[in-house]
């Protein structure tokens, strides 16, 4: 039985991983304080998409350094690559 080309390299699994990191992550108890840090980032879409960025280099960099390879690290890089596209596409619709 041939493997579904969509899904070659098990993308729906770790799709549903990185879902369920992103969900946990709100869910911390540093996610309930008033105004949390990243909402004041964010709030200027440009300054969201380099910090975005940033940090998606920053997690990159580190894989396999910091506590050897820490899936963490990467479920970052996906959760900030989101933040991203998010910053992107309204920068985008703005930029006019």
């Amino acid at each position: 039985m041939s493997k579904d080309k969509s899904d070659l390299f098990n993308e729906s699994t770790y799709l549903s991983e990185i879902r369920k990191y992103i969900d946990k992550t709100y869910s911390q108890h540093h996610a309930f304080k008033k105004l949390q840090t990243s909402e004041l980032i964010y709030s200027k879409p440009e300054r969201g998409l380099h910090f975005s960025i940033s940090n998606i280099i920053k997690y990159a960099d580190r894989f396999g350094d910091k506590k050897g390879m820490n899936r963490s690290d990467l479920y970052n890089v996906c959760h900030y690559a989101v933040h991203a596209l998010y910053c992107s596409d309204y920068v985008d619709v703005n930029s006019d």
